[in-house]
Formats: C-alpha cells, sequence, structure tokens
C-alpha cells in the first residue's frame, strides 16, 4: 500500500477522532548555502485532544530523530510517509524530531543557488498536501489549527511566514525568527521563504485598518520588478474585496513573493503569496502578460476568503475556492483595475481551457468525487478552474449580482475560520436569492460535459435554437450588421432555454453570435452566412468581446473538425494583423501555430508550415513600432522558425541587431531565436555557450539546457531522452527543458524510436518519483505517433495501474485521438 496517498475515507475518520489545538514548528536553515547538505533538520510539537488512542501524523523526509508523547520516549515507526502514534491520552503533546529533504521539483522546501551572485534562495509550496515535507503534521484541509513557525537562517536573509516576526534574536552569523502565531488554517497554506531576496515596502489602510504590504523578488531580478504596478494592484483588490465581502481582511499582513523554479502560477498562502518568477519580464512585456499578472494577484487576493477564511472540508469541494476565485479574479480585474476587458481575455483563454478539459473521457463533475491525494493532485484543472468560474458567470446572470455577493457575505460571516461543503455556500444563496439552487447545481455542478448550441433555419424561414447535453441557459444571441465598413451590433435579444431544441424569433443579420456577452457556458456555433462574414470581416467588428466569441467559436470548431484546418489558419493570416486586442492576438497566434502542426495533414503540413512563417514574417515587419503587436509576432516568427528554416538568415540578423524599429530583443526573445537556430541546424553548441556568457542566470541556463538538447542530431535527442528519465537531480524547469529539447521541431524521424521505450519505463517512474515530476514525464513524453495502437495496447494490459496515472494516459490519448481524427477529416 502506498501510505502517502491519503483517501478521502481514513482522513475523514482521523479528523473525527482527532481535534487539532495548535502546532509548533521549527526550521534550522541554517545550512542550505551549502550545496553538499541535502537535509534540514525540523522539529514539530503538536497538541490535540484524541477519542482514539492510536493514530498517524503524516511526514515525508529523510528520516525521524526522534518521537516523544506526553513527555514520553517513543519508539519511532515511520514508513517513511506516516510515524505512527500509539497510546495516545484525551489530550497530547507529541515533539516529533526529524530531518526534511530540501526539494529540486518546488514540492515542500525548494532551494535555489542563484547562479549570477551564488546566493540561495528557499520557499515553500505545498498544495495540495506536501507541508509534511516540511513539518510533522495532519494533512488534510479539514484539521486546522494556530501555526507558529521558528526559523533558524543566515544573517542578512530575508525570513518570512505567514505573520509577522513576534521576535528576532541574533547572534553570530545567524538569526532566529519567530513568528506570531496564525490564525486557523489549513497546513496546506502555512508558509515559510528565506534568502535574501530584494525587499519592496507598502500599505494599504481603510479606515481602521492598516495592512502593511510587501513584495519581494531575487535580488539579480530585482532591476525588472514592476513593483509600483504590483501595490497598485493589490490596493485596488483589498479595496475592492473588504466591500464586495463586507469582511475584513484577516491576515494581519500581505506579502507576495516571485520564487525561482515554482511548479505552479502562484499560491494564496495567507499572509505570504507566492508567484512564479514567469510573471516578472527581463526585457520587453505586452500588456496581456501584465493583465494575466493582475488577474492572478486578484485570483490569490480571493482565496484569503474563498479558501483560507472558508476552507473545503476535502478535496471534493476544491471547486469552492478555485471556481470562485477564477471568477473573481476576472471580475475584480473589470471593475477594479485599469484592465476592463478582462472577462474579453477569460472568453478567449480560460473558457477554451475548460472545453478541452470538459471533452475529456475523463471529465467530472465540479464538484468530483475525489477519493484520494493523488486524484486531487490532478484535479487542479479546466473544470475546476474555467469552467467552474463560467458557471459561476451563469449563476450571476441568473440571480443577479446583488444576491451573489450577499449570499457570499453571509458565506463567510457563518463559516469563517471552518471547512464546508458545497452545501453550504447553497444554503446562503438560496435565502438571499429566493430561489431553490437545487436545480442550477444538478444541471451545471454535478454533471459533466460540455452543451454546443446552434441555430437550425427551416424551409419556411423559421429558427431554432438546438443545444446537445441540454441544460438550462441565460443567454443573449447577437445581431450584427456590416455597416460601412465595420461590424456592429444591430440588437440583443435575451433568451433563457431549457429544452434541445427552442423556437425562437430572430431577424437576419451578417452575423449572429448566439452566446453574446458571453454568459453562459457553451460551445457556440457560427452558421454558414456568419462564418462567411468572419472570414471577410472579422478584424473589423469592434466590441472585443464579441471578435474573442468568435476566435472561441472558429477555435472549437477547428478543434473539433467541423471548421477545415487550412481555412482557420487563412482566417488567422488574414484577421490576426488586424487584432487589436493583445490578449487575443497572442491566443490566436498559439492556436494557430497548434493548428499547423496538429490538425493539418501530413501532406498538407510543410506548405502550411512555411506560409504560417511567412506571415509571422510580414506581420512583424508591418506592426506598429514598439507595440505589443510587434512584440508578438517576432515571438510567433521565432516559434515558427523552430519548425521551418526558410527565414534562417533573419532569425541570425536579428541576433545580430538586425531588428525591426521598437522591437526590443530581450534575452527570453533572444533564447528563442536561437534555439529556433539550433533545433534547424543553423547554429551549434558553441553558439550556445557564447549566448549563455553573455545570459550566465538562472534562466540563461535552464534555456541553453533546452537548446543544446534540441540539437537535430539522434545522439542528441538520445541523451535528452537519458536524462529527462534518469537524472533525478534535475529541478523542475531543467526537466522541461530537456523534455522540450527531446520533442523540438516535431522532429519525429529523431525521436519515434523511443515511443515503445516510453510505455516499458511510466509505470516506474510513477512509483518511484514524486507526482509533480513524474507528470511532467507522462505528459511531456507521450508519443506524437500516427497510430493509437501503442496506447491503447498499454491501457488494456495495465488496466490496474495507478488511477492517476491511468489518467493521464487516457487524456494523451484523446488528444493524439483528436490530432488524428481532425487530420482525417481535412485531408485532401
Amino acid at each position: 500500500m502506498d501510505t502517502a496517498n491519503l483517501s478521502r475515507q481514513e482522513t475523514a475518520a482521523r479528523s473525527a477522532a482527532v481535534t487539532l489545538r495548535s502546532i509548533r514548528v521549527e526550521l534550522d536553515l541554517t545550512g542550505a548555502p551549502e550545496r553538499a547538505r541535502t537535509g534540514f533538520p525540523t522539529t514539530t510539537t503538536l497538541e490535540f485532544d484524541a477519542t482514539d488512542d492510536a493514530t498517524w501524523l503524516d511526514f515525508i523526509g529523510e528520516e525521524v530523530r526522534r518521537l516523544v508523547v506526553n513527555g514520553e520516549e517513543r519508539a519511532v515507526d515511520y514508513d517513511g510517509a506516516r510515524i505512527a502514534l500509539t497510546g495516545l491520552a484525551p489530550s497530547n503533546v507529541v515533539r516529533v524530531e526529524a530531518v526534511g529533504a530540501y526539494s529540486r521539483s518546488g514540492e515542500g522546501l525548494h532551494r535555489f543557488h542563484d547562479p549570477v551572485d551564488d546566493a540561495t534562495y528557499l520557499y515553500t509550496q505545498y498544495e495540495p498536501a506536501d507541508s509534511r515535507r516540511v513539518m510533522a503534521c495532519f494533512e488534510q484541509p479539514d484539521m486546522k489549527a494556530a501555526y507558529t513557525f521558528v526559523v533558524d537562517a543566515p544573517s542578512g536573509w530575508e525570513v518570512l511566514s505567514n505573520q509577522s516576526p513576534a521576535r528576532t534574536d541574533r547572534g553570530l552569523g545567524i538569526q532566529r525568527v519567530e513568528f506570531a502565531p496564525t490564525l486557523p488554517i489549513s497546513s496546506y497554506i502555512t508558509a515559510v521563504a528565506a534568502g535574501p531576496y530584494a525587499r519592496i515596502d507598502g500599505a494599504w489602510e481603510r479606515g481602521d485598518q492598516h495592512i502593511p504590504l510587501g513584495v519581494f523578488v531575487r535580488r539579480s531580478l530585482a532591476e525588472h520588478l514592476e513593483s509600483d504596478e504590483i501595490l497598485e494592484v493589490t490596493r485596488q483588490g483589498l479595496d475592492f474585496f473588504t466591500d464586495a465581502f463586507a469582511y475584513p481582511y484577516p491576515w494581519g499582513k500581505y506579502d507576495q513573493i516571485f520564487v525561482p523554479e515554482y511548479n505552479l502560477g502562484a499560491m494564496e498562502n495567507p499572509g505570504l503569496v507566492t508567484f512564479t518568477e514567469s510573471y516578472i519580464s527581463r526585457g520587453a512585456a505586452t500588456d496581456a502578460q501584465r493583465a494575466g499578472r493582475a488577474n492572478t494577484i486578484l485570483h490569490e487576493m480571493a482565496h484569503m476568503w474563498f479558501g483560507d477564511l472558508v476552507t473545503m472540508k476535502w478535496w471534493d469541494d476544491l471547486w469552492l475556492k478555485e471556481s470562485f476565485a477564477d471568477y473573481m479574479g476576472s471580475h475584480a480585474s473589470a471593475v477594479a483595475t485599469r484592465f476592463h476587458d478582462a472577462w474579453v481575455s477569460f472568453a478567449a483563454k480560460r473558457k477554451a481551457w475548460a472545453y478541452q478539459q470538459d471533452q475529456l473521457p475523463t471529465t467530472h463533475p465540479i464538484v468530483a468525487d475525489i477519493t484520494d491525494l493523488e486524484a486531487a493532485k490532478l484535479n487542479f484543472d479546466g473544470i475546476t478552474y474555467a469552467k467552474g468560474a463560467a458557471v459561476l458567470k451563469q449563476l450571476v446572470a441568473f440571480v443577479g449580482d446583488d444576491a451573489f455577493f450577499e449570499g457570499a457575505r453571509r458565506y463567510f460571516a457563518a463559516n469563517a475560520f471552518s471547512n464546508t461543503t458545497l452545501d453550504d455556500f447553497l444554503v446562503q444563496l438560496s435565502a438571499v436569492s429566493g430561489r431553490d439552487m437545487s436545480d442550477w447545481s444538478r444541471a451545471w455542478l454535478q454533471t459533466s460535459g460540455v452543451s454546443a448550441l446552434w441555430l437550425e433555419t427551416d424551409a419556411d424561414g423559421d429558427r431554432t435554437l438546438v443545444q446537445t447535453e441540454p441544460r438550462p441557459h441565460r443567454l443573449r444571441i447577437g445581431l450584427y450588421d456590416r455597416v460601412d465598413g465595420r461590424v456592429v451590433r444591430r440588437e440583443q435579444v435575451e433568451v433563457d432555454i431549457v429544452e434541445e431544441r427552442t423556437r425562437i424569433e430572430l431577424a437576419d443579420a451578417d452575423l449572429v453570435i448566439v452566446n453574446d456577452d458571453d454568459l453562459t457556458y457553451a460551445k457556440a456555433r457560427l452558421d454558414e452566412r456568419s462564418l462567411r462574414t468572419v472570414e471577410e470581416s472579422l478584424s473589423a467588428i469592434e466590441d472585443p468581446l464579441a471578435r474573442a466569441l468568435v476566435w472561441s467559436a472558429l477555435w472549437n470548431a477547428t478543434r473539433d473538425g467541423e471548421l477545415d484546418a487550412a481555412r482557420y489558419i487563412a482566417i488567422v493570416r488574414a484577421h490576426a494583423p488586424g487584432e487589436t486586442n493583445i490578449g487575443l492576438l497572442s491566443g490566436a497566434l498559439l492556436n494557430a501555430a497548434y493548428t499547423v502542426r496538429q490538425f493539418v495533414d501530413d501532406a498538407r503540413r510543410p506548405d502550411e508550415q512555411r506560409q504560417w512563417t511567412e506571415a509571422t514574417w510580414n506581420a512583424l515587419q508591418t506592426a506598429d513600432a514598439g507595440s505589443d503587436a510587434q512584440l508578438s509576432w517576432a515571438r510567433a516568427f521565432a516559434s515558427a522558425s523552430a519548425y521551418d528554416d526558410a527565414r534562417h538568415a533573419d532569425v541570425r540578423a536579428m541576433l545580430d541587431g538586425q531588428v525591426a524599429d521598437g522591437l526590443v530583443v530581450d534575452p527570453d526573445l533572444r533564447w528563442q531565436l536561437l534555439t529556433a537556430l539550433v533545433t534547424t541546424g543553423h547554429a551549434d553548441a558553441g553558439n550556445v555557450a557564447a549566448e549563455q556568457a553573455r545570459d550566465d542566470t538562472g534562466t540563461g541556463r535552464t534555456a541553453a539546457r533546452r537548446a543544446l538538447a534540441s540539437r537535430p542530431d539522434p545522439a542528441v535527442r538520445r541523451a535528452a531522452w537519458d536524462t529527462a528519465w534518469s537524472d533525478v537531480s534535475l529541478t523542475n524547469d531543467h526537466l522541461d527543458a530537456e523534455i522540450a529539447g527531446f520533442r523540438a521541431g516535431g522532429r519525429r524521424d529523431l525521436i519515434a524510436e523511443f515511443d515503445a521505450d516510453y510505455f516499458a519505463r511510466i509505470g516506474d517512474v510513477w512509483s518511484t518519483r514524486s507526482i509533480e515530476l513524474a507528470k511532467r514525464l507522462v505528459l511531456g513524453l507521450f508519443p506524437s505517433s500516427d497510430s493509437l495502437d501503442p496506447v491503447d495496447s498499454w491501457l488494456a494490459e495495465n488496466a490496474h495501474a495507478p488511477a492517476a496515472l491511468r489518467r493521464l494516459v487516457i487524456e494523451q490519448r484523446d488528444h493524439l485521438a483528436r490530432s488524428l481524427r481532425v487530420r482525417a477529416i481535412t485531408r485532401p
């Protein structure tokens, strides 16, 4: 039995028998700068009541050295994941002395040595269940308690946790920082960070509330930190949520830290929110990137209430925090910051993620059946986040803004510092809206799959709105006309539908958008007249949200094989250069590139790829100097040039400084351009070494690793393959680099020989590596073959493989099957 994979049933029994009162965690991080040290001393003291005489603590580390129960030394019974506790009294004090392991995967306490200045940086990341890699604990969300952290660290380091320091003792070369106890929180949202981080301070004030604000980043990245904008968005968010939720921010301070080699986008640790450094640009950045960062800041801030103040009882109700935070991130961006088009990006990108996830054979209801931690880890997906947020948007359209937010206020007031389930939220919403929410919940939260909507017109001209997988929808239908070179909305019709077919009165229009304003969650199809209008005039649609819905409809139709892939790419080539919303432009460019590589038939792909490369180059030349569009096209051109070397001389010229006026070729774009040359054989290891000397940073070294693995040499690709599977010292970023290099340029001729080896390896890697690293290998190295037979054979022969592993393989099989199916449909 894998005792690390906690089940819902056993944790429910544990929380019924154990009442946790407090935890004190003492960490000795003074040895962290020494690379030879793999672990750190950690001592945990837990106070709890128990109705049973036996239970267990969760801990994953190098060793457990000592166990003391109620003042009595006990023999250590530790299996690598659980510490057995026996002979418990009704009231207990347990002390565990152990050694934790520094992480390279972003799970637990991650350690990073910065090559720029050799400084050492530490931070924790726990969700869903990795606090046990740092402390002995009850690793489940429904056992909340006050945590006190005491950290020994080198002098001169910033030492951070959820609360502010209550006391700091300084010695010779070291410091001991004891933090104030937290309010009751779950183990997975506790946090510690330490290192010589650069610090920017600020504050937010409202009435008698004074919240200190801090922004932290590695010193070598401090010059690139846009701290003024980050603090501005933070203050705007605290203003908005304080009013919206009518519950004061409860966590005392609000620190935000950008950390290296992070395996998520961000994490909502109360008082110490962690973010990936990817949100910091080392040169050029588009406004869409800044909007994405603002959205994430607000998403995590919403968690201070949805998830931290009120926490789901078990991971079945993960949506109670993630769906709400995803919705609130867009909503608060749109109404409280300068990024007023947040719902445009949501319609085009976040919902695309949901639509894709919801069409997989492994899709699940928003309120999912999560039996264990491995299942929980995989449910941080497009259903839990984006579909849940889209369904909440539909709910707001159904009950109204006032009722929705009043329901949230009552939910916080009734359940502060406790744990909840779906019913706890629906009770409050029903009370304020005057509606029975059970039918809505059954239709939207407890079913899976996505409806498709389209209009049918019969011989008499009568219109019927048709939906698959019928659900209740409140939506608007927009009628648009071409007027003086523009496409503008003439009329909008509001409709409530429930049945599969609904008769509807609609006038003719050049363009009909079935889900206008994007109120509901459904794939909306374009009729043929609308499609012709879009082909000719998409970029003339004035409303960016309407354009987002059109781009979304085109992409969904292409993925489903209903719109020819070449026709879709032609629309992108024609209208992306005129797209003024940078979020929509970047999404269209990514989707077009994916379509060329996945949905175009093999015989047509070289020609389509060449046309795409030329389109990106031409658009780059004509884009406004210094514009976000210019930067977006430059990135698209670099990406295309890894698959088609027709413009390799122009790529080289850009690296040599011959660039369009206004274009900033920052280190990241330089690496993208150079890697394209390496992938196509027009640059070598010497060029990579020279570029690394120019950019000898953590990011630069990772990019160099990827570039070297991208060389079009069978021996190089074999080395990358072997390194990815066998080198357990790789960080998560370095593993990604090896995988990306192995797959670079879509060169199946160089890597097809490894297909069988993939299926021979995945079972072992799942059982021996952490789930974070194993997942990267299983997903990143899945063979893009021209047959489903190998994966079908593995699934048939491994019916009893871990459910989480089978889920990943089944999903990859479905992606491959879709690609093969669409290629067959579009074959000339």
